[in-house]
């Protein structure tokens, strides 16, 4: 007898909660194997392939393709053992009369398909075995229309049991696809949103006496607010709402505020509402996470690059790889951190310590479609100016194609930010959280300076330092800038330290 596995969006590391769909790989009545990459999600920080910890047939799917999934709801259900690869009953309505075809044993690297052993591991689940490479195997007559959702995933093999999970289960009294309201079911409820039960738990709200609104009358975020608001209309009673048409733009726009206990939002109405979700939320989370923890102070100054520019240049110009000027302020930044290495820490609240790291994790800020992101450059003080290029160059390339993994964007210990690539001379750059200080790096422009003392024009960088007041005074910020634009202006200096 087949059994219906359900596989959840599992936790992708990082302290991420919740992912995007960005492309489904499978459809239902496809066969799968196991670590067979079934999805493409994208977290706030990369995109990522999930494979699916179990083999056999895709009875559901949860979620449509821009749809965002907190970690633990639903992807997909999967039917697995006797029965499950090798054909459908014929009163399936997702069969069409046809047979599902099992991945043969060239298809599946000769290894038999089984529920255990995912060799490809996440957080969460998976297993020690290699991982092998499976091609994805399509059945041999598609059904027409099968749908993906909550209904599909009752359109399994025979004989599978009927409590296989929320979401695959078909609760009665349901009329027209939808759930009446005010009418007890029994079974499950049909809810696949973690978050979902919880708003309703906290508030004291029956999920049972609910219409659902999603399809195959799934419950979603949106009916529980209808009725939260219904109910306090009413004078506090919770009951379900009347059938009806609901107003769409006041769900959404005061989704948060009911969500966290908190009054409907005041903005008025009008304009164009863009989420804060994904890259956008995770910079917006962790900007205003900096400015709420960290007590930050910037000093700047400006330098002549003249030399720093010709320096580059006679690099050049003597063969071999080019040299990136973005490597050279790296250089010059590792070498500043192991004079002043207080700004190469991070503060532990809970113990009351500033930690100083014994390495430099370098990350810099890459402007890319999705938004902005710091890629990290590992032990960037033992690169030279040629191999910091060159990662650079990786890392920069990666983010543009949306590849880069959580901890290629993690674990950095300071950030440079070269913002004059946008053509603005200075900013006050905010602290990368948990990191104790930023770089920031205008544009080089040609000024009037007085040189050698007289007026000369030369090519002139502004440079900014934005530092936590915890780790360090004034004096030590203002050591290591001076240092910096005395590399700058004398890249010389720098031999001292190689």
């Amino acid at each position: 007898m087949a059994q219906v596995l359900e596989f959840k969006l599992p936790d992708l590391g990082e302290g991420l909660t919740e992912a995007e769909i960005v492309r489904w790989m499978v459809e239902v009545g496809d066969v799968v194997a196991v670590d067979q990459p079934v999805v493409e999600v994208e977290t706030a920080k990369a995109m990522v392939e999930v494979p699916c910890p179990y083999g056999g047939v895709v009875t559901a799917r949860f979620g449509e393709e821009g749809a965002e999934l907190p970690v633990g709801a639903p992807l997909l259900t999967v039917a697995v053992g006797e029965g499950a690869d090798g054909h459908r009953p014929a009163g399936d309505p997702g069969s069409g009369g046809g047979a599902v075809r099992a991945p043969r044993a060239e298809e599946t690297g000769g290894r038999e398909q089984t529920s255990e052993g995912s060799g490809n591991v996440l957080v969460g689940y998976g297993t020690s075995q290699a991982p092998a490479r499976r091609r994805r195997v399509r059945p041999e007559r598609r059904a027409s229309g099968a749908a993906s959702g909550a209904g599909a995933a009752r359109a399994a093999v025979s004989g599978v049991a009927s409590g296989a999970g929320e979401a695959g289960a078909a609760p009665s009294g349901r009329a027209n696809g939808r759930v009446r309201a005010a009418e007890p079911v029994d079974g499950p409820v049909p809810v696949i949103s973690p978050l979902v039960r919880r708003l309703a738990r906290q508030n004291g709200l029956d999920l049972r006496e609910l219409t659902g609104s999603g399809p195959d009358g799934l419950i979603l975020r949106a009916d529980v607010e209808y009725a939260l608001r219904a109910a306090a209309a009413q004078g506090g009673r919770t009951a379900a709402p009347e059938a009806g048409p609901r107003p769409a733009g006041p769900v959404r726009e005061h989704a948060s505020a009911t969500a966290a206990g908190t009054a409907p939002s005041t903005v008025p109405p009008g304009g164009i509402r863009i989420p804060l979700k994904g890259v956008r939320g995770a910079v917006a989370d962790k900007l205003s996470r900096s400015r709420r923890e960290i007590p930050d102070a910037t000093c700047w100054v400006d330098a002549d690059a003249t030399e720093l520019m010709r320096a580059r240049t006679a690099m050049n110009a003597a063969g071999g790889p080019k040299i990136s000027l973005l490597a050279l302020l790296a250089r010059i930044c590792t070498a500043a951190l192991a004079r002043f290495p207080e700004l190469n820490s991070t503060v532990d609240t809970q113990a009351r310590e500033v930690v100083q790291f014994d390495h430099v994790h370098l990350g810099f800020a890459a402007q890319t479609d999705r938004g902005l992101v710091v890629p990290v450059v590992r032990d960037a003080h033992a690169r030279d100016a040629e191999g910091l290029t060159a990662e650079f160059a990786r890392l920069t390339e990666a983010a543009r194609a949306g590849r880069l993994t959580p901890g290629e964007l993690t674990g950095g210990t300071f950030t440079l930010n070269n913002y004059g690539v946008f053509g603005v001379d200075g900013s006050t750059p905010i602290v990368n959280h948990p990191e104790a200080a930023m770089l920031g790096v205008g544009r080089i422009v040609p000024k009037p300076w007085v040189h050698e003392g007289e007026l000369a024009v030369r090519q002139v960088v502004q440079l900014s330092l934005t530092f936590d007041h915890r780790v360090c005074d004034g004096g030590t910020a203002g050591g290591f800038l001076r240092y910096v634009a005395d590399c700058v202006e004398q890249p010389a200096v720098l031999l001292r330290t190689l």
